[in-house]
């Protein structure tokens, strides 16, 4: 039988708090729990969240954050530092490069124990993109390659540019998102009709879906731009916009005919199994939780070959790819798909094919778990290391 691993998990924001990093982490913690992984959560404590509580079997330790992003930052840490000390975790696996590795390399010098740092998103505003634009970022970089013991990459871009940093290959491990194929499901016709009376959204209109953060990198403006040319050619298509965040104002004002914002939703199952066709226009991502999630739901996808879209799309095979911040090509590919249903069915099967292959849950959390087990048992961690990458390649 397997050893039991407690393991401190370091990330910027948790539940109730919901975007991919927090999403992807709430799902995969109850199956690593099942596999021997007592998980602990640290997290910064945002206003009206309580200091510590237990969500889904999962202690929660939110910590305080004060002053502006710096003393933010160093407040934070200083607060983890004791308090992982007394957790005494057998490894600290941080969520994104900046704070939270900043506070994983700091205990690691404290309790001595290893480090595995996942990289959330690549492209000009990913982890690595923020750290070169950093003041400090030479000495934080040099820091990071001497202090943290495996890199966790979502997707081949994360990869190469942790290569570009000097980061060697035997501490760069590819394991990516994973997504729940029991939940996110495909429904038959008239479950999909019932489900549409339920939400509000229209019965009988071809229904294309956006869902994510509101935000300048996500593109949800180029998208409303070009929706009307979509309209001339499909007059009774919609565009349903999920999701809040700073660009929602602006963009309920730029929006037409057509288009329907149905806000942040808890519960993001119902309005896939609902769409004809989903969207992502993003110009940069990790691996987003709801394009996995789209193509789990069997919808036929439209995303920009960004982040690890390439790694899980070939194109016409499981979805269309399109470059980045063109939206005649956008806008092509959605003329094009919606006048196509044979195609959308075929995309939509293959697309649920390759998550039931190659991304569910179980087998993502079977991947971390083995890593962990490496990373706190192996004699040697190089030769741990080239475990793991053997297994997860």
């Amino acid at each position: 039988m397997r050893q039991p691993i407690r393991v401190a998990m370091i990330i910027q924001g948790y539940l109730p708090r919901l975007g991919g990093a927090e999403r992807q982490l709430a799902a995969l913690a109850p199956l690593l729990h099942a596999q021997g992984v007592e998980v602990h959560v640290l997290t910064r404590r945002y206003a009206g969240l309580s200091p510590f509580e237990v969500i889904g079997g999962v202690p929660v330790h939110r910590l305080p954050v004060l002053g502006p992003k710096r003393v933010a930052s160093a407040t934070f840490t200083l607060s983890a530092l004791p308090l992982l000390r007394r957790l005494r975790p057998h490894l600290i696996h941080a969520h994104e490069l900046l704070s939270p590795t900043t506070t994983a390399v700091a205990a690691k010098r404290l309790l001595g124990v290893p480090v595995a740092a996942k990289v959330l998103r690549g492209g000009t505003w990913g982890d690595i993109a923020k750290l070169k634009r950093n003041a400090l970022s030479a000495r934080r970089i040099t820091t990071l390659l001497r202090q943290v013991d495996v890199f966790i990459a979502i997707s081949h871009e994360i990869e190469h540019e942790l290569a570009e940093i000097n980061v060697p290959p035997e501490r760069r491990v590819f394991i990516p998102n994973g997504v729940d194929t029991q939940r996110f499901a495909p429904l038959p016709l008239e479950g999909k009709r019932a489900l549409r009376a339920r939400l509000g959204l229209p019965l009988e209109a071809p229904l294309v879906l956006v869902a994510g953060r509101l935000a300048p990198e996500k593109r949800v403006g180029q998208l409303i731009e070009l929706w009307p040319v979509v309209r001339q050619s499909h007059p009774t298509t919609q565009l349903i916009i999920l999701g809040s965040g700073e660009e929602e104002a602006a963009l309920k004002r730029a929006a037409g005919a057509g288009i329907q914002f149905v806000g942040y939703q808890d519960d993001v199952a119902p309005y896939l199994q609902a769409a004809d066709v989903f969207v992502l226009p993003s110009a940069t991502e990790g691996l987003s939780n709801a394009l996995l999630e789209a193509l789990a739901v069997g919808l036929p996808v439209i995303a920009t070959s960004v982040g690890g879209a390439p790694d899980v799309i070939e194109h016409n095979v499981h979805g269309c790819l399109v470059p980045p911040d063109q939206p005649p090509a956008l806008q092509a590919a959605m003329i094009h798909l919606l006048h196509d249903a044979e195609g959308r069915a075929r995309l939509g099967q293959h697309g649920r094919e390759r998550m039931l292959h190659d991304y569910t849950l179980p087998v993502i959390a079977g991947r971390l778990r083995e890593l962990y087990g490496q990373l706190t048992s192996a004699p040697s961690l190089n030769r741990a290391l080239t475990t793991a990458r053997s297994r997860s390649a």
